[in-house]
């Protein structure tokens, strides 16, 4: 029966769960359990108890991210979730979504995307297609594979095209929309959302970026640093085509010739912790920069996060042409 089962998972993950007469997890089986078992001279006729591994992993909590990110550098690809009684209550597997992260998303679409005209004029930027797919896919696509399922789109200009493409799930997974009626900023419209998955922290980002930012480290980052704010940071240089002079008042003691600064620039994606977006006012704008600068000031805790790989704001022609060009190498990101 066993093998009858995972043949029929031909092309899936190929592990079965064993559980009792009370759904409780009591073993896992993969082929390769049965062949050694067969090479200890089991019969075919064996129950699977007689085959199944015994020290399988599982989760007591779905959201356990450390746990999971382990799991996986085991190279475990099917994960049981089980209650406190040890009954399976769902299966991870690892092979479609990398980890479980306890996060809501609010994706920022409202915007006029107006540098990008005229390929915006009637169509909304998070709509426009790199590759064959609308750009917010690509973010919608990170999401699904980060294990967050609460996702809210705020929208405003072509609103009705937005909501139309998100009235079926994408990448899995039904997301809400909600429409401004005023121009809120760039984040006042997080104030709309409603927040169903009863977590502390909510992801907020621009939903026309290209990016493979690595949420889950981010979200680490954000957890162990336990912050109010972490921003994802791309370094973003500066070159002086002069001779900079430094100075003690009349006097040059220095020249420095086309020199190079680096900074750290914002990315448009953030973890915000949901007692502060609580403080936005839902009848007035407020940007993003605006709410970090009060939690800076009222002693939260505003950390960064340095972004590896790739980052595009799609916010010229020059960008969209990028972008495109990007996407024909690495067609792998929307599966």
């Amino acid at each position: 029966m066993a093998l009858r089962r995972l043949n029929d998972l031909s092309g899936e993950v190929m592990t079965l769960v064993v559980t009792d007469a009370e759904g409780r997890l009591r073993g896992t089986v993969t082929d390769g359990d049965i062949r050694r078992a067969l090479i200890r001279g089991t019969r075919l006729e064996a129950p699977v108890s007689a085959v199944m591994n015994t020290d399988f992993a599982a989760l007591e909590r779905p959201e356990d991210v450390r746990a999971i990110r382990k799991a996986r550098s085991r190279g475990i690809r099917l994960l049981p979730v089980v209650d406190e009684n040890g009954r399976v209550e769902r299966l991870l597997d690892l092979t479609r979504q990398d980890t479980v992260l306890p996060l809501s998303a609010i994706l920022m679409a409202g915007g006029k995307g107006e540098r990008l005209r005229p390929l915006t004029l009637t169509t909304p930027k998070p709509l426009l297609e790199i590759d064959g797919h609308p750009i917010i896919d690509y973010n919608i696509r990170n999401l699904a594979r980060a294990g967050i399922r609460d996702v809210t789109v705020t929208t405003r200009y072509l609103a009705e095209q937005i909501e139309r493409h998100f009235a079926v799930p994408v990448c899995g997974i039904e997301v809400r929309c909600v429409r401004e009626d005023r121009p809120l900023g760039t984040i006042g419209s997080a104030a709309l959302a409603e927040r169903l998955g009863g977590f502390s922290d909510t992801l907020v980002m621009n939903s026309d970026l290209l990016t493979n930012v690595s949420l889950e480290e981010m979200y680490l980052r954000h957890a162990e640093e336990r912050a109010d704010v972490t921003i994802a940071a791309i370094p973003y240089a500066v070159s002086v085509p002069y001779a900079i002079l430094s100075t003690d008042g009349a006097r040059v003691t220095a020249l420095s010739e086309k020199p190079t600064y680096s900074h750290l620039a914002n990315a448009g994606i953030y973890i915000f912790s949901n007692r502060l977006l609580d403080t936005l006012p839902t009848d007035s704008r407020t940007d993003a920069t605006d709410l970090i600068e009060h939690a800076i000031a009222d002693g939260l805790k505003v950390v960064h996060f340095p972004l590896n790989g790739t980052w595009i704001d799609i916010g010229s022609p020059a960008d969209f042409r990028h972008a495109e060009e990007l996407m024909r190498h690495h067609r792998e990101w929307l599966g």
